[in-house]
């Protein structure tokens, strides 16, 4: 096999996808715990 036929590490479109399931993962997380999260931080804001 030639050396210009190995395909070594990820491409862009793996990277995309990665890109993508991640921001997938952080609107939901955002969306699930958003409230909570901001009932949790509500006191600190109020003492500032």
């Amino acid at each position: 096999m030639a050396p210009h036929d190995v395909e070594d590490g990820a491409t862009s479109v793996e990277y995309a996808l990665m890109c993508t399931m991640i921001a997938v993962v952080i609107s939901g997380s955002v969306a699930v715990f958003g409230t909570q999260i901001a009932a949790l931080f509500a006191p600190v804001l109020s003492s500032l």
